[in-house]
């Protein structure tokens, strides 16, 4: 109960300041199982991208955070996994670093991943790291769905307190899936080029 609270003040928190009215550009709000991929430039990405989805949908759909910042005390490992149902990823891992979000798929939830890795303040996002493609292999059922943040890295960027009241969008595209035949460097320089051709809108 006061973490579902804790959400809802949260979110609405988030709304306020920021706004991230969602546009579903490519694809509906559905329930099908989905791995939502999007560029990474604040820490309001997370909140603001599970905020733009209807609630029922929020309920399955698990936002990836990295487990040496979400999990290093006891508050922030609440606020990630109860307050914005996250699954924690252990960047430094290794060959298992995936296996909690592969869980998670085998369970039938989605997913909300930033492929980067790490935050960047450039408009477009960096080059993508391999787990969306080793996630598209072992799970080719799952809709993978391109997502742009626009303007967060404005309005929270790096070393902010809080964050500036500028409008901020999501944008949702078309579904992509990984060839039979496809290597991963052409699949991930596609999938990025999937979330760079939703950035159109974004003032400069």
């Amino acid at each position: 109960m006061i973490a579902e609270i804790i959400a809802t003040l949260l979110l609405g928190v988030t709304r306020f300041l920021v706004g991230g009215h969602a546009r579903w550009q490519g694809c509906s709000p559905d329930p099908g199982q989905r791995i939502y991929f999007a560029n990474h430039s604040s820490h309001l990405d997370t909140i603001l991208l599970w905020a733009a989805l209807p609630r029922p949908l929020r309920r399955t759909t698990h936002p990836v955070a990295a487990k040496d910042y979400w999990g290093k005390t006891a508050f922030h490992r609440f606020i990630a996994v109860r307050v914005l149902n996250a699954v924690l990823l252990d960047r430094e891992g290794g060959r298992d670093a995936l296996d909690p979000l592969k869980e998670t798929l085998e369970q039938g939830h989605s997913l909300i991943l930033f492929p980067e890795g790490t935050r960047q303040s450039e408009r477009m996002p960096g080059p993508f790291k391999g787990g969306l493609f080793a996630l598209a292999r072992a799970f080719p059922t799952v809709e993978l769905v391109p997502v742009y943040l626009t303007n967060l890295a404005r309005a929270y960027p790096k070393g902010a307190i809080l964050p500036a009241p500028i409008s901020c969008i999501v944008t949702f595209g078309a579904p992509i899936t990984a060839g039979d035949d496809e290597r991963k460097p052409q699949f991930l320089a596609r999938a990025h080029k999937a979330v760079c051709s939703l950035a159109g809108g974004e003032r400069s």
